[in-house]
């Protein structure tokens, strides 16, 4: 018994995960975002500098943060974005993930925005 708990015992610590270990990042300056205007049917590229805001339309994009994995793990990027309009304040906060583009996009009746990537 004593020998099987110490087998399990080294197969748990082998196969744990530490976090941070997992995966290093790259601070970017510039999130690239991409924005759809559906009521015009037209998607634009917008370049938005970390921790600064562009209005694009009748949206204020703020950048907080953008990141990219580590060139030697799979790409990625994630960053995140801050949006909203006049009339209603804040409509999206939260992280973007270049990967993942359906997971955490604004989409409103207005807009679509989704990460493109980081640079």
């Amino acid at each position: 018994m004593k020998c099987l708990s110490k087998i399990l015992l080294l197969f748990v610590v082998a196969t744990t995960v530490i976090p941070g270990d997992a995966y290093s990042y790259t601070d970017r300056s510039t999130a690239v975002l991409r924005v759809l205007n559906k009521a015009a049917g037209k998607a634009q590229t917008v370049r938005v500098p970390v921790e600064n805001s562009i209005n694009f339309e009748k949206l204020t994009i703020t950048a907080r943060s953008c990141k990219q994995t580590d060139p030697f793990d799979a790409e990625n990027h994630f960053a995140f974005i801050e949006i909203s309009e006049p009339a209603q304040g804040q409509i999206f906060g939260g992280w973007m993930n270049k990967n993942e583009p359906g997971k955490n996009p604004l989409q409103n009746p207005d807009y679509d925005v989704w990460l493109v990537a980081c640079e």
